[in-house]
């Protein structure tokens, strides 16, 4: 079984948020394995409003494209453009400095805790 940090929750989608103000917001290591070498990533504009459960944006890899769901409602705050510049650091830091966006949370959808995460994705 995979390991999936304890102080962040999950999507089913395979996105990870953290308890920060404004919240992180990025791709489990199960979604980055699944996808292959990531080479591009479409994502929410500053000042969006998104939606929790809602497709904010595309993660393309040489294998397939996959839509990037949001785990939480709110105003995004932030991009990481240097991802944005590098995609292959989502595949090597899924859970570090490849993050993907923040948000100012105003709802959450339903998340998992690490433990419940890692029965779910197997």
């Amino acid at each position: 079984m995979a390991d999936y940090p304890s102080n962040l929750r999950y999507s089913v989608e395979h996105e990870w948020i953290d308890d920060a103000t404004p919240a992180t917001v990025g791709v489990t290591s199960y979604a980055v394995e699944a996808l292959g070498d990531v080479v591009y990533l479409e994502l929410p504009e500053v000042g969006a409003e998104i939606e929790a459960g809602t497709v904010v944006g595309e993660i393309e890899s040489t294998k397939s494209v996959s839509e990037l769901y949001s785990p939480v409602s709110g105003t995004v705050v932030e991009v990481n453009d240097t991802a944005v510049d590098d995609p292959a650091l989502v595949n090597s830091e899924p859970f570090g400095a490849g993050w993907l966006f923040k948000v100012e949370v105003s709802g959450e959808g339903q998340l998992l805790s690490a433990e419940e995460y890692a029965q779910h994705a197997g």
